[in-house]
């Protein structure tokens, strides 16, 4: 009696995760076919790309219900007075309620950017900032948009879990392929020399010399005996799992990584878990390293390299400092000081 009880955990446990890989993989698609076109509507009308594939997401169900596969309303909007274009009726708050049709999914796209902005009751939502997207979740709440009264929570977790906000960056010209313009993490450097006076007192320009990405062989290849490929920016993660045979949650699993859709920038991929330990016995922090940086150049799980070295989630150890691989470190290494400069240089002021 035990064994089936196992036996039927185990392939209750199988299901569950299946489904929420698929349904994981679906959504991705979903952002991956409009996100384009999120970006335009916002930088046409002010309405945030993350709130317009969020609600997309969800009033959809990624594209999959009814209304968007046979009328391609994207946003469960419904015909109101002022509509003169095809309709459909379709069950939803009430039986056979009139909802609008659309000749395409960009034609829904812009109509929900027109709904929005020449609406009155949800004029007030223009004057948040655009990368306010909880402001803009539980003010169409407010407006009236849906009658669920979690949909506020929907729509953030939606925006958070998927990582859309990037997609409201890049409308507003702050990120390009998912990159901060002319932004990098800067490390705390440690020089020994000579105190001075007007050294300490005047404000320096540190030049900082970024280097180029090491070569890697095409295909698949091995570090540290664990499989991997080398990824060039703009590479949907999807098509790698696919050429491998991997389920996508799990591809992210194995790079310590949340959902995304593309790589964006040139990175290792590892087709399978990384290893608990790593094949040298120390690292030694380089500039703009973090730990996700290191864990994935030496093929050691994030969590390894955390629990090794007394770290914690979202410290990065200072340049210089070495990190144990192997055997578990007597000490914590010195943290960074995080700091935004120019890829050129940097200038320290008061």
């Amino acid at each position: 009696m035990q064994k089936f009880k196992y036996l039927f955990v185990a392939l209750f446990t199988f299901i569950t995760v299946n489904a929420i890989a698929q349904k994981q993989e679906k959504v991705l698609n979903y952002i991956s076919q409009y996100k384009e076109l999120a970006i335009a509507e916002m930088q046409r009308t002010g309405v945030p790309a993350s709130i317009t594939l969020a609600q997309g997401i969800h009033e959809s169900g990624s594209g999959s219900s009814k209304l968007a596969m046979a009328s391609n309303n994207h946003f469960g909007i419904k015909c109101k007075s002022n509509w003169t274009g095809e309709s459909v009726k379709h069950d939803d708050d009430a039986k056979g309620e009139c909802f609008r049709k659309y000749p395409s999914s960009e034609d829904s796209y812009k109509d929900h950017s027109d709904f929005l902005k020449n609406g009155q009751r949800y004029a007030f939502l223009f004057s948040l900032e655009a990368t306010d997207y909880q402001g803009w979740a539980n003010g169409l709440k407010k407006a009236g948009y849906a009658t669920n009264p979690k949909y506020p929570q929907v729509l953030i977790k939606l925006v958070e879990d998927y990582q859309l906000q990037d997609y409201t960056l890049i409308a507003l010209g702050k990120l390009q392929g998912g990159i901060p313009k002319n932004e990098v993490i800067k490390e705390e450097i440690e020089t020994k020399v000579t105190p001075n006076k007007s050294v300490v007192e005047e404000a320096e320009t540190v030049k900082v010399e970024i280097k180029s990405s090491p070569t890697y062989p095409e295909g698949e290849f091995k570090i540290n005996e664990t499989r991997v490929v080398f990824a060039k920016k703009g590479t949907p993660f999807l098509s790698i799992a696919k050429q491998y045979n991997i389920d996508l949650s799990k591809l992210f699993e194995f790079n310590d990584m949340r959902p995304f859709i593309e790589a964006e920038k040139d990175q290792l991929i590892y087709i399978q878990r990384k290893r608990k330990t790593g094949n040298e016995d120390f690292h030694l922090v380089k500039i703009g390293e973090t730990l996700h940086d290191i864990a994935q150049l030496q093929a050691i799980r994030l969590e390894s390299l955390q629990e090794l070295n007394w770290l914690k989630k979202n410290n990065v150890p200072a340049v210089g400092e070495k990190l144990s691989l192997k055997a578990k470190s007597t000490s914590m290494p010195k943290l960074a000081l995080k700091e935004k400069y120019s890829i050129n240089a940097v200038s320290k002021t008061k």
